[in-house]
């Protein structure tokens, strides 16, 4: 995870000294392929504001676990904060895999009544802070459905490991940039991933040859 994180970081250095000129490029392919540029441009304002909402909410679900196991009498209390401020980012199953160290040394350390105050305590702040608070402020910036998210999740991990757990919605929203939200009959696909019917119920409908030219789809008898 480390070396994998290193290169992250080489490889986020090397893009902020090309940043400039590749602003430039993208201003100038515009023309050329403007539901390419469009959807680079809304796949990076979906991650900034998904980064932006998970990092604020993730800190104020940490610092409740902490104040928590601080009053349970758990150890280490900011160690399992840090934890869980990192396993936030991981969709679907990162509050359970940031729940279990501190359920389990709360076992060891004040027995099973501490060890279920603990879960109690985790799942109360997940569903309050995560569940009802946060997807409010979130809004679309994901635009995945939950069965994409959690295959994306297993997609990542198995081909970055623990640094793909982490960076699965980000990589998931670039994918979706590059094949469906840059193709013009990509309605459909793009309803498909984020469970989220059309107004119309029809998926893709206004991308056909016929409604772009502002002419009648249907056939003529």
């Amino acid at each position: 995870m480390f070396s994998g994180l290193v290169l992250v970081v080489v490889l986020l250095l090397a893009m902020c000294l090309d940043a400039q000129a590749f602003s430039r490029i993208l201003a100038m392919g515009a023309a050329r392929r403007p539901l390419l540029i469009g959807a680079l441009s809304n796949f990076a304002h979906k991650t900034r504001r998904y980064l932006l909402v998970s990092t604020g909410f993730g800190l104020i679900c940490s610092a409740l676990d902490v104040a928590a196991l601080w009053i349970l009498g758990v150890p280490l209390p900011l160690l399992w904060g840090v934890l869980a401020l990192i396993t936030n980012y991981i969709p679907n199953v990162g509050f359970v895999l940031g729940l279990i160290p501190p359920a389990l040394l709360g076992l060891l350390e004040g027995g099973p009544r501490t060890m279920i105050f603990v879960i109690v305590a985790y799942i109360l702040i997940n569903f309050v802070v995560q569940s009802l608070i946060q997807p409010k402020f979130l809004g679309d910036a994901v635009g995945l459905s939950t069965t994409v998210t959690f295959l994306s999740l297993i997609l990542w991990t198995f081909l970055l490991g623990p640094l793909g757990a982490l960076l699965a919605i980000p990589l998931s929203l670039l994918a979706r940039a590059l094949l469906i939200d840059s193709d013009p009959d990509g309605a459909w696909a793009a309803a498909l991933v984020s469970g989220e019917v059309p107004d119309d119920g029809r998926p893709g409908t206004g991308s056909g040859p016929g409604e772009e030219r502002g002419k009648d789809p249907s056939p003529v008898p």
